[in-house]
């Protein structure tokens, strides 16, 4: 293996880091992006519950707020509960916002290294072909032992490029549709709590002018 990158030239050394941040960004967001820890089941039925109970206190909203990237986009709605549906949809929607680029975070970074890797194996290809072309010209074709280290080169960064370079594009394209699909959920489930907490509000506010 280190005979591979020792012959692939100085440019294996990017690939090779290009790789490692690939690999770093890939398990850092699988781990985060779980969807049972985005996205806590019966969220939004146990805040209702505990608004119906009278237990939504300050202390609460910070708990929920601090215990998923839902409950952060919750809990920015339920700060403005008593006030209308307009301002409560917008604090949520504000915070959304927020909550998606932390969900999207890195992935700009692994979209360049899928885009970058094979420029830096193509650049080793033209590299080695240069390197190739000038034996030529000094030795002639007659030694092919001469030529191999120049084509080895082209050959070995244009793999190497590639090899990391599907992979990430790869799981730049899974994580992104991924960020979407939650990102969806999460906007459903927002509003969800407005149509419940407003709708609550409103009952309550027609069964006082009732009595």
């Amino acid at each position: 293996m280190f005979e591979l990158f020792q012959a692939g030239g100085w440019l294996m050394l990017p690939i090779l880091l290009c790789s490692i941040a690939a690999l770093a960004i890939v398990i850092e967001r699988l781990w985060a992006l779980r969807r049972s820890v985005i996205m806590p089941d019966d969220l939004v039925s146990r805040i209702w519950q505990m608004d119906r109970r009278r237990l939504l206190n300050d202390d609460r909203i910070a708990e929920i707020r601090e215990g998923s990237a839902l409950g952060r986009m919750l809990a920015a709605g339920l700060v403005n509960r008593f006030h209308s549906r307009e301002v409560m949809k917008e604090s949520i929607q504000d915070t959304g916002r927020q909550v998606v680029a932390d969900l999207e975070r890195y992935l700009n970074a692994l979209g360049t290294i899928a885009a970058v890797t094979p420029l830096l194996g193509l650049l080793g290809t033209v590299l080695g072909m240069i390197e190739v072309f000038g034996v030529i010209m000094e030795a002639g074709v007659g030694n092919p032992g001469v030529l191999a280290g120049g084509i080895s080169q082209a050959l070995i960064t244009t793999a190497a490029g590639l090899s990391v370079a599907i992979p990430a594009l790869m799981f730049y394209r899974y994580f992104n549709n991924r960020v979407d699909k939650i990102v969806i959920a999460m906007e459903e489930q927002a509003l969800r709590l407005i149509e419940v907490m407003q709708g609550e509000r409103e009952a309550a506010s027609t069964d006082g002018s009732v009595a």
